[in-house]
């Protein structure tokens, strides 16, 4: 029986199942648009709500008393409650700050700010 010197022979059925596994992971989905990315359970978020914000489109806030995730497709960020003497709940974390007031949530990375409207509870 001959034997092939290691990863001369496989070369090629590897090469054909890395494709295949890469057309499988792009052609399944990761998040519809319907049904956005959620925060794992232990994070307890009792708030859940939906905002369009242009020209970003649809993000999904979810928050407690201290703190929040904003949720855009697969993408999920965590912020923190700040404690501030301005009007609305403040959140801050990764160089971004989330300011809540009333159905208006504003995204601000200064100098850019980003304004969205709230569009119903999830």
């Amino acid at each position: 029986m001959r034997r092939h010197a290691p990863g001369t022979r496989t070369g090629p059925r590897r090469a054909r199942l890395a494709g295949a596994l890469t057309l499988a992971l792009a052609a399944a989905p990761l998040a519809s648009p319907a049904e956005p990315l959620q925060s794992p359970w232990w994070e307890d978020y009792a708030i859940r709500d939906r905002y369009l914000c242009r020209p970003e489109g649809m993000v999904v806030l979810e928050r407690n008393d201290a703190q929040a995730s904003l949720i855009q497709g697969r993408y999920r960020s965590t912020f923190f409650r700040e404690s501030s003497n301005e009007p609305g709940l403040r959140y801050s974390g990764d160089g971004m700050r989330l300011i809540l007031m009333g159905d208006e949530l504003t995204l601000e990375r200064l100098p850019q700010r980003i304004q969205c409207v709230r569009t119903d509870q999830v």
